[in-house]
C-alpha cells in the first residue's frame, strides 16, 4: 500500500468549549448577534414569504461550563433556511427555542428575528396592486420551563392635525407617522392583525402605488379623520386592551411634522 492509499489517521480535536470554568459564574445569554439570514416567514395568508432577517440567538450558560458552541446556533438558522424547511411563524417560535435547549444542553434560550415584512395592497379606487413594507420583530424566550414571546411591528401611516383643520380656512397640515406596537400575547396572534389595527386608527393608510383617483380618496380620507399623535396611541391602545389574547403591550407613535423641524411623540405602556 503506497502512502496515498493509506487510511487517514483520525486526530482527536479538543472540545475547549465543553471544558470546565473554575470561576463558577453563570452567563445569562451568550450566542450570536446581528447575523443576517434568509428565512421563510408565514403569517395569516398561509404563504411562505422569504425575507432577510437579522438574527440574535442566545443560550444560558451554566457556571461550570467554559463556553457554548456558536456553530450550532448558525446551523439552526441554516436548517430553517434550507429548501423545503418549515416556515417560521409566530406559532413555531417556541419550537425554535426548544430546539436550542436540546442542541446546546442549555437551561435557557432566547431568539430575536427582525425583518421587513411585505404586504400586497390594492389601491382604494383603482385597485392597482403594490407592495408595502413593514418592520417586524419577533422575540421568544424559554427559561426554566417558562415561555414568553413578543411581537413588534412598525407601521407607516398618515396623520392629519385636528387643530390645523379647525383653525385653517382651507386645508390642514399632515405628515407621515410611524406607529409601533409591541405586544406580549397570551394566545396566538398574526402579525397582519397588528398592522391593520395601526392603519385603521390612523387618519389614512399608505400604499405603494396610487392613481389620481386613489390620491384624491386618500387625501380626503385623512381630512375626514384628523388625528393628533395622542389620538393615534389611544386608539391603538384601546383596541389592544379589549383583546383578551394580549397580556401586555407598548404603543408608540411618532409624527414627522411637516411644519416643524421636530417630531411629535406619544407612548402608552400597559402591563409590559
Amino acid at each position: 500500500m503506497n502512502r496515498a492509499e493509506q487510511p487517514a489517521i483520525l486526530v482527536a480535536i479538543p472540545d475547549v468549549q465543553s471544558g470546565r470554568d473554575e470561576r463558577r459564574i453563570a452567563i445569562d445569554q451568550v450566542g450570536i448577534k446581528g447575523l443576517r439570514y434568509p428565512l421563510p416567514f408565514m403569517d395569516r395568508d398561509g404563504v411562505a414569504h422569504t425575507t432577510i432577517a437579522t438574527c440574535n440567538v442566545y443560550v444560558a450558560l451554566p457556571d461550570d461550563r467554559k463556553g457554548t458552541h456558536m456553530s450550532r446556533l448558525v446551523a439552526l438558522l441554516e436548517e430553517r433556511a434550507a429548501p423545503g424547511a418549515v416556515p417560521l411563524t409566530v406559532a413555531t417560535l417556541r419550537s425554535v427555542v426548544e430546539d436550542l435547549l436540546v442542541r446546546l444542553d442549555a437551561p435557557g434560550a432566547r431568539i430575536e428575528f427582525a425583518f421587513p415584512f411585505f404586504v400586497r395592497k390594492s389601491a382604494p379606487v383603482s385597485g392597482v396592486a403594490s407592495l408595502l413594507d413593514y418592520d417586524v420583530r419577533l422575540a421568544a424566550e424559554l427559561v426554566d420551563g417558562g415561555y414568553t414571546h413578543t411581537i413588534s411591528v412598525s407601521v407607516p401611516v398618515t396623520s392629519l392635525c385636528p387643530s390645523s383643520k379647525e383653525v385653517s380656512a382651507y386645508g390642514a397640515h399632515n405628515q407621515r407617522s410611524i406607529v409601533t406596537i409591541n405586544v406580549r400575547p397570551r394566545e396566538h396572534l398574526f402579525v397582519a392583525e397588528l398592522l391593520r389595527i395601526a392603519e385603521e386608527e390612523a387618519s389614512a393608510e399608505l400604499y405603494g402605488i396610487l392613481k389620481r383617483a386613489d390620491e384624491k380618496y386618500v387625501t380626503e380620507r385623512a381630512y375626514d379623520n384628523p388625528r393628533f399623535v395622542e389620538d393615534l396611541v389611544r386608539g391603538v391602545a384601546a383596541r389592544l386592551a379589549e383583546d383578551s389574547r394580549i397580556d401586555g403591550f407598548v404603543v408608540e407613535a411618532e409624527n414627522f411634522e411637516s411644519i416643524h423641524n421636530h417630531s411629535a411623540y406619544a407612548r402608552i405602556v400597559r402591563n409590559f
